[in-house]
Order: structure tokens, then sequence, then C-alpha cells
């Protein structure tokens, strides 16, 4: 997600020179390369020019602070200008009444059930309590859909197969939740174009007839330009509250996202940047803008650790360590904790820093490494790491696992170097005092 971006804007302002004021000699190389970053990632031509055009008028003769050197100086206005172009800060949902009902919709294909589903999902553990309805009567799988997905989680999906009256599935859903003592009704409805207008009527009905607290407009990144003019055809028919768009992680050019708010007047709420119901998050102009200048994304990474966070299995953890009893057992226990906090190219992106040092590295590729060695090994070598001194063991493992010799000692190493690092740290440390460790430890490397 970004990646393109994040990439570009390093090159770009990484050649930026000068000392004690920015000129227009210092900076020309610079300006030059962030609009070629813009046009690349699929950005209109003429918002990357007005870009530009910007941060030039707000640059040109700027004193640099004896703090500060011009590089600091046009990143902090370059940060600016992203922020306000992706629409200024996070607008939330509005889910105060009791029920709150969200209405979903958008072209065929852009991924509506799916997010319905993560957002249903989402709410959940914001301790809400949602009912799905499956309000699409023209795809006959997708209410197969909606359900398969939603079961998974234990979110319960109200439908009526037999039925094509939307406005009855509307009416008793809004009854079944009110039975069940559902606060949150999130309406799944069928795909439609701008140019169809029967299935415009019908959208337009739905709207009227529940008179939703939200509605939001989903969008695929993937579509680029064309995502944005769908945006603004759909906004001119209905007054929607806000903009999904999903399939980020399809689209390292990330050029729609940044620009759509601006050109469609309507706020980006929600990005959907994976196939997991949990690969989902808020939109917040200011960190993503953060995350695009590569200076990472802190509070949401937090938010992140803190989710799947396990303070009974880490303290654990910490007295196996203390009474050097930590084992690989442990350390295969600890990669899927990390493997559920989500993508982890996008938790990378979150690092500051850290992004330059993991450029041509395939984290999620040395992780399944990791978990094919230790997967190859005895129960007996599981429990005791010092038994792998042995040659011949070692030689069995990497013949398993399909690993070098070589990548096998490094392993090894490394499970070594770990298990020191965290012996120095205390096992009564609180959970977020762990989670500060760890985020303090990623910012200072």
């Amino acid at each position: 997600m970004f990646e393109h971006l994040q990439n570009k804007f390093y090159k770009a302002l990484h050649i930026l020179k000068g000392h004690n004021k920015i000129t227009e000699i210092n900076i020309a190389s610079s300006l030059k390369e962030i609009s070629r970053a813009l046009i690349d990632a699929d950005v209109n031509y003429k918002i990357a020019r007005k870009f530009i055009h910007r941060v030039k008028e707000k640059s040109i003769g700027k004193k640099v602070l004896s703090s500060l050197n011009p590089k600091q100086l046009i990143i902090k206005i370059v940060y600016d200008e992203l922020v306000t172009l992706m629409g200024k800060k996070n607008i939330e949902i509005n889910i105060s009444k009791n029920p709150s009902i969200i209405l979903i919709f958008g072209l065929q294909g852009s991924g509506k059930t799916s997010f319905s589903s993560k957002l249903a999902f989402f709410l959940k553990k914001k301790n809400k309590d949602p009912l799905l309805v499956a309000a699409d009567i023209h795809r006959p799988a997708a209410i197969d859909q909606l359900k398969f997905i939603a079961e998974k989680v234990n979110i319960p999906v109200f439908y009526l197969k037999e039925s094509k009256n939307i406005i009855e599935i509307l009416d008793k859903s809004i009854l079944y939740a009110n039975k069940k003592n559902k606060n949150v009704i999130i309406v799944d409805t069928a795909g439609r174009l701008a140019i169809d207008e029967m299935m415009m009527e019908e959208i337009k009905k739905i709207y009227t007839h529940i008179h939703p607290d939200e509605t939001l407009f989903v969008v695929d990144a993937m579509t680029g330009q064309d995502a944005i003019n769908t945006a603004k055809s759909f906004s001119k028919i209905l007054n929607f509250d806000g903009i999904v768009m999903t399939k980020l992680d399809g689209d390292s050019r990330g050029g729609a996202a940044i620009t759509i708010s601006s050109v469609v007047e309507k706020p980006i709420k929600f990005i959907s940047n994976g196939e997991k119901i949990e690969d989902m998050e808020v939109f917040h102009p200011d960190r993503i803008a953060n995350r695009i200048l590569g200076m990472g994304d802190i509070v949401s990474l937090v938010e992140k650790i803190q989710e799947k966070f396990d303070e009974k299995k880490t303290k654990k953890i910490y007295h196996k360590i203390s009474k050097n009893r930590f084992n690989f057992n442990d350390f295969l226990e600890q990669i899927k904790q990390i493997q559920k906090i989500g993508n982890i190219k996008n938790i990378i992106s979150m690092i500051p820093g850290i992004k330059e040092s993991f450029y041509s590295v395939n984290q999620k590729d040395s992780l399944k490494k990791m978990e094919s060695i230790i997967h190859s090994m005895t129960p007996e070598e599981r429990n005791n790491p010092k038994i792998l001194s042995d040659i011949k063991r070692k030689k069995r493992i990497s013949k398993g696992s399909g690993i070098t010799l070589n990548h096998i000692d490094i392993f090894l190493k490394q499970f070594d170097d770990i298990n020191k690092i965290m012996k120095k740290m205390n096992a009564t440390h609180s959970g977020k005092k762990i989670i500060k460790d760890f985020i303090s430890k990623m910012m200072n490397k």
C-alpha cells in the first residue's frame, strides 16, 4: 500500500541540497521528482501541478532554522499539503442511534460484500452488536457469500432467500434487529452502474425508505482515475457520507486514494488492504501522509498491537525466558502473534526509519522460512534448543525444510540473539509497557 509513492518520495527528498535557505535552485530537482511520483502514482496531471505549485509557493525564500535543514523543512510543507489533499482530518462514521443504519453501495466487483463483513467485525470489536442485511436481490450468490464470511466471526446475517421485494427485506430486517437488540444494521446492496437507471432508482428507493445514518460508497482502488470518476457520477445521484477504498493491497501506486477526497469533496472513511476480515482500517489523512513520507505511523501500529496483544501469554513467555526455558515452540507462537497483527509490509511502513533497511527484504518469506525450519525439528529439538549444535541434526533439518545449512545457522543465531534481548526485559512489564518498549526499540533502529 502506497509503496510506489513511498519509494519515489524518498528518492525525491533525498536529493535536496542547500544550507540556510530554500531557493528555486536547490528545490528544483526535488519538486520535479515529486511531480513525477504523483503522476506515476496515477494522480491527475492538473492536481499534481497544483500540488507542486503550492509546495513551491510555500517553500521559496523560507529561511531554515539552525535546528533544521532544507530537507526537513520541505518534508513538513509536503506533509501539510498531502494531509490537505487527502481531506485534512478523519471523519468518523455516525453510529449514534440505536439502531444505527449503515448503507453500503457501489459498483459490481468493488468489494462491497467483503467490506460489509469487515465493517461488522470492526464494529463488533468496538463493543457494538451488528446485524448484516443481505439486500442484493440480483446476484444469486450474494447471500451465500455474505453468510460464508460473516459466520466465520459469528456475526448474524438477515436475509429472505425467496423474496425479491427489497422494501420487504429492509422492513423485516429492522424489525428483526430491534427484536434481537442489534444496535447497528449494515445493509449490503447490489452492485450498480450510474448509467443503469433501474438500479439507480432502486438505491434511491432504499435510501429514501430507510433514511440511513451513514451511507458509504465503495470503490476499487485498482481502477485508479476511474474510481474517482465513478465516485463523482454517483455523488450527483446520491448524497453519500463517505468513501471506502478497497483492494489497496493490490495497488502500490495509491494515486486515487490521495486525491479522491479533494475531487469528490467527500471524506475517505475506511481503507481495505487485504483479504482477511481484519484487513481494514480507519482512514487518517495525517497518518497516511506520514507513511508516504517514510515517517511511519506509530499510532496505528500501537493500535494494531494492542488489539492482538495477549498479556497472559506474553508474561508466560517472559517467565520461561527468565528460567532459561524459552524454546522453539514458544518462538513459533511469537511468529504467529506477529502474523496476526496484519500484512508485514504494512506493519514495516508504520515504523519510522525502518523502511530503508527492509527495502529489499521479503519479511513474509522470512517468517515462513522460520516456520518451516521449526516444523522440520523433532519435538525434542523444539524443546531443547541447545542440542542443535549437532551438525547431523542441522543437516536433517536443512533437508526437511528445503533451506540451506548456512540459513539454518543464521536462524539459530537469530534465535539466540532474540533470547538474549528478551532476557533483559522484565517479566513483570505490563502490556502497555511491553508495547512501549517494542515501539521504542523499533524507532531507535
